[in-house]
């Protein structure tokens, strides 16, 4: 996408919100899942073969698990947010002047003067009244309208290029220490994932590392100490 901003040396984040969240759940998702099942596997029966199976499994079933996931989640999104244009569009062709009052209420409380907001409120209903009540009145633009295959294809293909790293790690590592190196690899990938994702999104790196390995570390911690304790698959 073109920056069109006035001031491009400081961009603004917010057009990526849609991709980027669904991107960064899959990545997440796709190495803590993946390490967990394999460090899980791998406390109950260090072998070589069921850790591939098990690391393989989780990838696909996970990838299109994600996928299916967020197109369904982001659908439901889009249905309501489609639903509200419509309404929108009933509104503006049977009461423009209510429609008209409660646009000018939205600029007044925004702190515009009575006239200006009159003025302003009356300038966009005619140049694009629909456009200016979904923006101010419902929150909606391109920017940010939900995009269900958008969501779908990065949460999957971003969950299956992030799965493959714990299932690298164990398979080209000896018996033995499968469960220390994938371990080791996925809080690395995790902590890399976090400043990534806080990189795309131009938030603070630290607090968003901190966050992904902590809770990726719980849950490999669980996952393993259940597949220990029970001596079963997890």
């Amino acid at each position: 996408m073109t920056d069109t901003s006035s001031h491009p040396d400081d961009p603004h984040f917010v057009n990526r919100t849609g991709w980027l969240r669904a991107a960064v759940l899959g990545a997440n998702d796709g190495i803590v899942s993946v390490a967990s099942l394999i460090v899980g596997v791998a406390s109950a029966s260090p072998s070589r073969d069921a850790v591939l199976v098990a690391g393989v499994a989780g990838l696909v079933a996970g990838a299109l698990s994600m996928a299916a996931g967020e197109y369904i989640s982001v659908s439901s999104q889009a249905d309501l947010e489609q639903a509200d244009i419509r309404r929108e569009k009933v509104a503006l062709k049977r009461m423009p002047e209510e429609e008209f009052t409660e646009l000018r209420a939205i600029y007044e409380g925004r702190g515009l003067t009575n006239e200006t907001a009159d003025l302003v409120a009356r300038e966009l209903t005619e140049h694009d009244a629909l456009d200016a009540h979904l923006r101010d009145e419902l929150g909606l633009s391109d920017a940010m309208s939900a995009n269900p295959l958008q969501a779908a294809l990065a949460s999957g293909l971003t969950f299956s290029s992030a799965a493959a790293i714990p299932l690298l790690a164990g398979w080209l590592s000896p018996v033995t220490v499968i469960i220390p190196v994938v371990l080791g690899v996925s809080v690395f990938a995790l902590a890399l994932l976090g400043a990534l994702g806080a990189r795309a999104g131009g938030a603070p790196v630290l607090p968003a590392v901190v966050r992904v390995v902590v809770w990726g570390v719980i849950a490999m911690a669980v996952t393993a100490a259940i597949g220990s304790l029970f001596g079963v698959s997890v």
